[in-house]
């Protein structure tokens, strides 16, 4: 069930969203409205530290902060975001929060589960970094925080599939930070 997550993370963070629910699948055309939105379980603060300046070819460490800010606990989120163009995903390290922390890359997105409970005003940190390409040039942009799911108890083995057609909402607390390429 996680890879399937990872997609939509990937889509939340992608899109920019701050905050980004989810709407059920439906027959016809459905838009979201205020009322038909939830609230979130877990709302993330996120901040994000990166480089100013960066050279072609060299190293880029991204930090990522998340404090739950409530009104519960987190226990089904992910971490990471969308890289740089100029960034090579295939080889970006990370230091994770705690053991057992699985990450995926999908496109431009590279995600971690992180397999633990965030309570309300704890941080989570994770720190990423990985190389330039030597064609890096202009301004490098980062989309990076964390999406976490309104899941209720007894939901951790569903589908994705059957969480969109039951409709839990999932959202996306992220920052865009920018590394000028220095050469």
């Amino acid at each position: 069930m996680r890879n399937s997550l990872t997609k939509v993370a990937a889509l939340a963070i992608a899109a920019g969203a701050l905050l980004l629910p989810a709407v059920p699948a439906a027959a016809g055309t459905t838009t979201a409205t205020a009322a038909t939105m939830a609230e979130p379980f877990s709302a993330f603060d996120v901040k994000v530290k990166a480089p100013k300046t960066a050279k072609p070819g060299g190293k880029i460490k991204y930090t990522i902060s998340a404090t739950n800010k409530g009104p519960h606990y987190a226990d089904a989120w992910f971490i990471g975001g969308e890289f740089p163009k100029g960034m090579d995903l295939r080889r970006i390290n990370y230091t994770p929060p705690v053991k057992d922390t699985e990450c995926f890359l999908d496109g431009r997105a590279f995600y971690c589960y992180v397999p633990a409970i965030v309570e309300k005003g704890d941080t989570v940190t994770m720190t990423f970094s990985g190389k330039l390409t030597k064609q890096a040039k202009g301004t490098q942009t980062a989309t990076l925080g964390v999406v976490s799911y309104n899941y209720d108890q007894g939901m951790e083995d569903m589908s994705k599939e059957e969480l969109d057609r039951l409709g839990v909402p999932q959202y996306a607390f992220a920052k865009t930070v920018k590394t000028k390429i220095a050469r």
